[in-house]
């Protein structure tokens, strides 16, 4: 257990009710008096804050502290949850009752879960809302908004965002383990408006991950925000009418692997595959991509938004291979997936708070690093688009099949990048377009920090990453036809 981080759940979340961690494993034993294969009961508290300037004025301010708890029962494939905003004793064992109410199963199908190993520690038990002063922050804003202003006439409005979150879990499960994690977590955007002979074009950039805000202020990464910001609004007040038709497609590095995170990766969550319903159900061990392709969950990376020293149902996260060299290799899991998947647990159940059951879902997804520069990725496309980032798109589980909007985007011909174009959107099916990656570059970039993944209706963070690609005979829709 990590010892620093029991210490301040157990100061945050116990002491204030008059619990001590013998009470929790009182309710679990409750729970585990009915015949079920999985239980756990799971404490939060989070403090949040966000911070809007718009036209140099901070036009928005938002603070708001959450705490409860959700506990669970799981029969089978059925699961009983019940949650409460008050951390009490009695309101505990009353929703452990309700909870057995599901508990149907013969006491000899209850099968023990193997209790997960040590967590890692790859981010400080820090609350980062006080590592800077309310007066610091509004000044980085209104330094941010002046810098974006000052660097081209044409800038129209500047908003600046300042986000962060301290969140402290506690988790009791059937094994009579306690495990508990302190989550910071920080993000900064700047988006621009560019005006020019009636044209109006945006640009924005940001970044974060699990530190504190003082982090923004180190190597410039905050005024590069803003150079990257304005550099995408100036790109598009150039672009032309992008082409349609299926061509050659080349991704940039970094966030256009958000295209690899919803078209390839939710399918590989392991509710959609035990129930059936994934594009890759069923196919461990079959070719479903190119050979080049090789693709990673991987919880363990330091300070990224996507990583956790443990998962909501206290498994230590992985270093997950989903995809290697082209063969399906296995699913991301939770417990209760794992179990009826007669798989183990990868450290992939998340939640959105504590009230909500644990789901399987992606932490950091990225494909692996390939043997071309992308300068020799470029040269070998003759005609052809290529989308250096992405705005946002659709997808569909069950079928792969994907829309994706190119929010930065050029024209290739003759190996050579010619004009900026805008209005391309990428169509395809999520497990062919992995068929069709012909060349894999040497510059894996992970997102600088800003993903969050939506699913059943709970949001978390997430991270995406994949180096430049070129893959042929995608489909793009432009307005040049």
């Amino acid at each position: 257990m990590n010892n620093e981080a029991f210490a301040i759940a157990r100061q945050t979340l116990l002491q204030p009710a008059g619990l001590e961690p013998a009470q929790l494993e009182g309710v679990i034993a409750t729970v585990l008096e009915a015949p079920v294969d999985l239980a756990d009961l799971y404490l939060q508290f989070a403090r949040s804050e966000s911070w809007i300037l718009e036209d140099g004025i901070v036009k928005e301010g938002h603070h708001s502290i959450e705490q409860g708890f959700g506990i669970r029962a799981v029969c089978g494939d059925k699961t009983g949850f019940a949650y409460s905003d008050v951390i009490a004793l009695d309101t505990m064992r009353t929703a452990a009752g309700n909870v057995c109410a599901i508990a149907r199963h013969p006491a000899d199908a209850r099968e023990l879960i193997t209790a997960p190993g040590r967590p890692r520690r790859l981010y400080p038990a820090t609350d980062p809302l006080h590592s800077l002063g309310s007066e610091e922050k509004i000044a980085l804003l209104q330094r941010l908004d002046q810098l974006a202003r000052q660097s081209d006439s044409r800038v129209e409005q500047v908003i600046v965002s300042l986000a962060g979150t301290y969140e402290v879990v506690l988790i009791a499960t059937q094994e009579g383990a306690m495990h508990a994690d302190v989550r910071p977590l920080v993000r900064l955007n700047v988006n621009v408006i560019m005006a020019q002979n009636g044209r109006r074009e945006q640009g924005s950039a940001g970044g974060g991950g699990r530190t504190d805000y003082r982090w923004f202020l180190q190597q410039g990464r905050a005024e590069e925000y803003v150079a990257e910001a304005i550099r995408q609004a100036q790109v598009n007040l150039e672009a032309g009418e992008a082409p349609a038709g299926s061509m050659t497609v080349v991704l940039g590095s970094g966030w256009p692997g958000v295209l690899l995170h919803e078209a390839i990766g939710h399918g590989l969550e392991g509710d959609f595959n035990r129930k059936g319903t994934s594009a890759f159900s069923g196919r461990i061990g079959e070719k479903v991509a190119s050979p080049l392709c090789t693709v990673v969950d991987d919880g363990t990376l330091p300070g990224r938004r996507g990583s956790l020293n443990l998962d909501d149902e206290g498994t230590p996260t992985g270093h997950t291979v989903l995809i290697e060299n082209g063969i399906l290799k296995g699913y991301l899991h939770d417990r209760l997936n794992a179990r009826l998947m007669n798989s183990a647990p990868t450290g992939n159940g998340r939640r959105e708070s504590y009230a909500y059951a644990p789901l399987p879902r992606m932490t950091n997804t990225y494909m692996l690093a390939g043997r071309h520069s992308p300068e020799e990725i470029i040269a070998s496309v003759d005609k052809g688009l290529y989308a250096k980032n992405f705005g946002g798109g659709q997808v569909d589980i069950t079928s792969g099949k994907f829309v994706f909007s190119a929010s930065e985007a050029y024209w290739i011909e003759k190996g050579r990048i010619t004009r900026p174009v805008k209005g391309a959107t990428l169509i395809g099916n999520g497990p062919d377009v992995l068929t069709r990656v012909s060349m894999v570059g040497d510059d894996l970039e992970l997102d600088p920090g800003v993903g969050t993944c939506g699913k059943d209706g709970q949001s978390v963070p997430v991270g995406v990453g994949q180096p430049t690609l070129r893959v042929d005979g995608l489909t793009v829709g432009g307005t040049n036809v």
